[in-house]
This record gives C-alpha cells, structure tokens and sequence, in this order.
C-alpha cells in the first residue's frame, strides 16, 4: 500500500488570484503554454495578473495543438531555453496540460534531443503549475504527459514522471466551454474512474478515490445532456475530474484508453469521446460483483441503460474494420496496458468490446 501526491492543490473560486504569493515564487520567468481559449476564459489574464503584480516575468506560447507532438515540445522547447525560463505553466485542458510537463522535461534537459523523451531514464524537470479549464484529463493531479507519435501514427504517455509543484481549480473557467468539450472531457473523466477501479493495481486508497468521485461525478451526469452548467456543477465536474487523476496517478488507466489512442490519430476523433467508446465493453467483462459496484457508484441499474446513455451522449462508434483490428493488434502488443487489466485479456475479449462500442 502506498500514496503519492506531491502535487499542492487549491479548489476553490479565484484560487489563482488567492495563493499567487506561493505558485509565483516557483522562479523568475515564466513559460505559459496554453491554447486561444483561455484568453476568452479569464485563466490566462488571472494568471498574467499575478505575474505582473510579484514582477515575475513571462512568455506565452498560445499555440498549442489539440493532442501535441513531439515536434511541438521540441518547437517549445527551443523557445523556453532562449528565453531562460525557470518554471512553466500549463494553462487548459490536457493537451496544454501534458504539453506544458513535456517541455518542463525538456528545458532541464536542454542538451537532449527529441529521443530522450521515450527514454527510461531519471530525469529532473523544470516546475510545473497546472490550471486546468475542461474536466476531464485530471493532468493537474497526474505524473502522465501523452504525446502525439507521428512516426508510429500512435499516442502513447513519456516513461518519465513530471508531478505538477501547484494544481489551481477553479470552475468559473469551465463556464463558458463549449458543449462538446464539455461531455467529451466528463467522458474521459469516467473513464478515468472505470479503469481505475477496474484496475489490477487498484489499492484501498485508490479505490477511496473512486468510489467518492463517481458519485460526485453520478450527481451532475444528466445535466451533461441539458442546458448550460451552474457554477456549482462545474465545480463539482472540475473537482470531480481532479480526484480521477489522483486515482489514475496510482494505478494507470487500461483498455479504454490504450484502445482509444488508434481513433484518435487515425480518425481525429476527440480522446474523451474516443474512451467513451469502449467503457461499457471494459464494465461488461469485468464480472458480477465489480461491475455491479461500479453501475451502483455511477448511477446506473444495469450495463445496457449505461450503453445507452453514452451513446445518446456521445453516439456510437464509428470506424472500419480495418481500423478495428489495428487497435486490437495494438494492444495485445501493449505491455503497459495489459498488465492493468485484472482479468484476462484475449484478442476475442478485445472484438467484444470494440463491438459494444457500436
């Protein structure tokens, strides 16, 4: 048994703003990777405010790509070091997110070329503040940083470990997002929970998180289909997706995940979406007594009421053959992911849960 959480997380409104004496003092010169949305919601002015007011100098790089590549972190990179910057910022969901981790990775080891990114070995990096704007990744709360592999046509996470020094959550950012971002990033967020729970290294605490989270999670899930969100509902998704990533720093995620990434790169489809596909296939093989816990927690009575709720949510899965068997060909070669699967993966159990997904 073991728990691990160097990370100082704040939730609470204007948190940002709030404990800026303390995530400011990380150095003297910011890098802020972000994407475009964060100036229309508050989060980059909030954060830049507080620099400016404690004479902390910084950079903006705003251009961050939905899934970021290794040629992103290393254009970034590059920008970090000219600049001399000591610490960076990760402003936005979990691209900007695992982006930011990345290039904090590669600033400190500036002498490194792009390889040293898949390199088992230990490393320092530059730290890391996280602000996180959707509810999904959990990346705030997470060591995980996943990049975009041209080359292998995959998304695959760094060996390496990048836990943020601050998490700052505030769900005044979430309320503008747009609907689709909205569900799809809930979406990965539940799936966080499923495959935590259903997870061969789940521990007591692990599944304290999840068990608590679900039900908060349980507790907004109609109003995904509805109208635009309270305040108080954001925050309960924004906390709710930050306890997923507490509970998947420990134990990994699993199939959905290592499923989704083919579909993601090959289709564009959007990663919580992508996950969202293959939950109730994973749930459905998990056995009796676990999958009937995990339906109680989300709030659901049986597997087919929760198939049909995702799929009014997000639709069904839409994909080739072809495309199909890649990712099952690609799996069962994935070491990382299958030894997270406490029951036994065979290629016919991988069909059957692709075939849920339509």
């Amino acid at each position: 048994m073991y728990f691990y959480l160097p990370t100082k997380i704040y939730s609470e409104q204007n948190c940002v703003k709030k404990h800026g004496d303390e995530w400011a003092s990380l150095g003297h010169r910011a890098l802020i990777v972000t994407g475009k949305s964060s100036a229309g919601n508050g989060s980059l002015a909030d954060v830049t405010d507080v620099l400016k007011e404690r004479g902390v100098d910084y950079v903006v790089f705003d251009e961050t790509e939905e899934n970021p590549s290794i040629e992103l972190v290393m254009r970034v990179r590059d920008l970090g070091v000219e600049e001399q910057v000591d610490f960076v910022i990760g402003i936005g969901g979990g691209s900007p997110m695992d982006a930011a981790k990345a290039i904090a990775l590669m600033i400190a080891q500036k002498d490194k070329g792009a390889e040293f990114l898949y390199q088992k070995e230990p490393a320092a990096a530059l730290p890391v503040v996280e602000v996180p704007t959707t509810c999904g990744t959990g990346s705030e709360a997470t060591p995980y940083a996943i990049l975009t592999i041209h080359e292998q046509r995959i998304k695959a996470s760094l060996p390496h470990r990048v836990y943020p020094a601050f998490a700052l959550l505030d769900g005044r950012y979430l309320m503008n997002l747009p609907k689709n971002i909205l569900v799809n990033t809930a979406v990965d967020a539940l799936g966080h929970y499923i495959e935590s729970y259903i997870n061969a290294q789940a521990t007591a605490f692990s599944f304290m998180l999840c068990e608590y989270g679900m039900q908060g999670w349980s507790s907004v899930k109609n109003v995904l289909i509805g109208a635009s969100l309270t305040l108080e509902e954001c925050d309960t998704l924004l906390f709710s997706s930050t306890l997923a990533g507490m509970a998947i720093s420990h134990t990994g995620t699993s199939l959905p995940h290592g499923l989704s990434y083919y579909f993601t790169y090959e289709k564009g489809v959007p990663h919580g979406k992508a996950v969202g596909y293959f939950l109730p296939g994973y749930l459905a093989l998990a056995g009796p007594l676990l999958r009937k816990k995990v339906l109680g927690l989300i709030g659901f009575p049986d597997i087919q009421y929760f198939s049909a709720f995702l799929h009014n949510l997000i639709g069904p899965m839409e994909a080739d053959d072809e495309l199909v068997t890649k990712a099952v060909k690609g799996i069962l070669a994935n070491e990382s992911k299958l030894r997270n699967v406490p029951y036994e993966v065979t290629e016919a159990k991988l069909y059957q849960i692709c075939n849920m997904a339509y």
